[in-house]
């Protein structure tokens, strides 16, 4: 059986990685038919400590093919992505495509492996916004739709695809593939040193000497709707300067989207002058795996750190209007709370969220177990 493997950003790296090397123990099992296995790397995500640094940090092996695409548009990408995509679906001949998450490498090479007649398995099939202005949800819908097989996280997953016709025969509840990462590399990641972090990975000279103990703030925030906007980032930095840095330490992975932002609306300064806020660069998994495991508090607007949180127990903040992981939140047994932009909100949910002591929860099948239930699916499809 041949198997192509699709990464495009940084996310997709954490799925892949546990499904490869349930590969590698299903072919050293002495099978009666190995699997070939073929990784492409669209290249979504080109530099090297967005990308190269990851595959080295989770044991991924280089990728057999990169397709160098870079960024652009979504568009652009998609396209230039189906293009290039097509020439390797032509040239290796796969039995399935496999596709992880919703960047646009994942609707780009579903929508290539179909045209070109090759089955596509879709890991982290399912998960809704219900926000049609993300790209991301378009990208859901088009990739499920296309999909023979799709995996799904959790029962609310499932319930989606049944809402939208999917078959019966094509769902199969595997659980999160991203908690097989976390799983597999707590105990790396609880060897760093907090100082350690901050020490290899300050934006600014004056983080590299300040101190954090424990009782500290844990922040990422990169979405366009927070941070594109003067009106709604100014708002947001005030209430992490004035407030939450009050309270204690607040370590805030600064991604370059909301550098840039920062420094346009005149922010940058108010942000590196404040005496309590460490800025660093983005984070190796191990290293904002180190944080979330001992954060008093997450503030965020990722969804992979909301399942994380899930897991660890992290108290939340999603700082979004809506997520297509409700099995995170608080109402369904998660850690986390939706509060959006609205400062109000955020301060009201915050205040209650600094009582809230660390409860980790694990929905079912989120037991580290995930990636060898995805190949015995794609495995036993056709028999």
């Amino acid at each position: 059986m041949k198997i192509i493997s699709v990464v495009g950003a940084r996310p997709n790296f954490m799925k892949i990685a546990p499904f490869i090397r349930a590969i590698e123990e299903y072919n050293s099992s002495g099978p009666d038919e190995t699997i070939e296995h073929t990784l492409v790397h669209t290249g979504q995500h080109y530099d090297d400590r967005m990308s190269k640094a990851f595959f080295k940090a989770l044991n991924i092996p280089d990728a057999d093919i990169n397709l160098g695409i870079g960024s652009g548009t979504h568009a652009e990408q998609v396209g230039q992505t189906m293009i290039a995509f097509e020439k390797v679906v032509k040239d290796i001949e796969p039995d399935w495509v496999v596709v992880v998450g919703d960047v646009n490498a994942t609707l780009a090479c579903s929508v290539t492996a179909k045209k070109e007649n090759v089955k596509c398995c879709h890991i982290e099939a399912g998960l809704r916004s219900g926000d049609m202005t993300m790209p991301e949800e378009i990208n859901r819908l088009v990739t499920d739709r296309l999909s023979d097989l799709l995996l799904i996280p959790d029962k609310l997953s499932g319930e989606n695809l049944k809402k939208e016709g999917a078959s019966e025969r094509s769902v199969v509840f595997v659980g999160n593939i991203m908690i097989d990462t976390l799983d597999a590399n707590l105990a790396k990641a609880k060897d760093i040193s907090i100082e350690e972090i901050i020490n290899k990975n300050y934006l600014i000279e004056s983080a590299a000497q300040k101190k954090v103990e424990d009782n500290f703030a844990v922040l990422t925030l990169h979405r366009p709707s927070n941070v594109d906007e003067k009106e709604i980032l100014t708002p947001i930095v005030n209430f992490l300067c004035d407030e939450v840095a009050e309270d204690m330490p607040l370590i805030w992975t600064v991604h370059p989207r909301t550098q840039k932002q920062l420094k346009l609306f005149g922010l940058w300064e108010k942000v590196t002058s404040a005496e309590n806020i460490i800025l660093l660069h983005p984070l190796s998994y191990h290293e904002m795996l180190r944080l979330n495991m001992d954060a008093k508090i997450m503030l965020t607007d990722s969804g992979g750190l909301q399942e994380e949180c899930t897991v660890l127990g992290t108290p939340c903040i999603t700082l979004r209007w809506n997520t297509e992981r409700p099995i995170t939140l608080r109402q369904h047994g998660g850690a986390s709370v939706i509060v959006g932009n609205n400062i109000k909100r955020i301060r009201e949910e915050y205040q209650k969220t600094l009582l809230l002591d660390r409860t980790p929860t694990r929905p079912k099948l989120w037991d580290g177990q995930t990636a060898h239930r995805c190949l015995d699916a794609i495995i036993s499809f056709n028999k």
